[in-house]
């Protein structure tokens, strides 16, 4: 697979991250088309095993937001810019801390823009745990297993 060809799996994956955290957007679906294309350009066994593995790991994310709460967004406060700060929280949050630290990066990043929105620490604290409760732990489930496949396949890449 040529570098173009890369790039261009590259963003429609950074496409799907962005798409999760859009709603209307069918994130989970373009990371894995995106990990298809690679996969089926690759012909490797490492490839097949990544997309099995993506499939597999997306089928799994589906059932567990299937079984949380509908998402509420209408009368919850969210906003563009707290979308962009948990997106950037959780990005962050996956490269300081490899894997793991998109959970606490997200929740930052909502807790964040509304300390900057609210001023104060309580009430930023309070809409937190109201947007995780209507529509965080959906969308965090998504983009975390999102960044999973995201990592895994741009480790194939570099390495393998």
């Amino acid at each position: 697979m040529g570098v173009w060809q890369l790039l261009m799996v590259a963003t429609v994956m950074l496409l799907g991250l962005f798409g999760v955290l859009t709603p209307g957007v069918p994130g989970t679906w373009l990371v894995w088309a995106a990990m298809l294309w690679w996969s089926l350009h690759e012909r490797s066994d490492l490839a097949w095993i990544l997309l099995a593995a993506s499939t597999g790991l997306l089928l799994l994310t589906q059932v567990i937001v299937w079984q949380l709460p509908p998402r509420r967004f209408r009368g919850v406060g969210i906003t563009r810019r707290m979308i962009v700060y948990a997106g950037l929280g959780a990005l962050l949050g996956f490269l300081l801390v490899p894997v793991l630290g998109a959970i606490p990066g997200f929740v930052g990043g909502v807790y964040l823009s509304e300390r900057l929105r609210l001023g104060g620490h309580g009430q930023a604290r309070a809409a937190t745990r109201t947007v995780m409760r209507a529509v965080g732990t959906s969308v965090l489930v998504e983009l975390f297993s999102c960044l999973l496949i995201v990592g895994a396949w741009a480790g194939a890449v570099l390495w393998g």
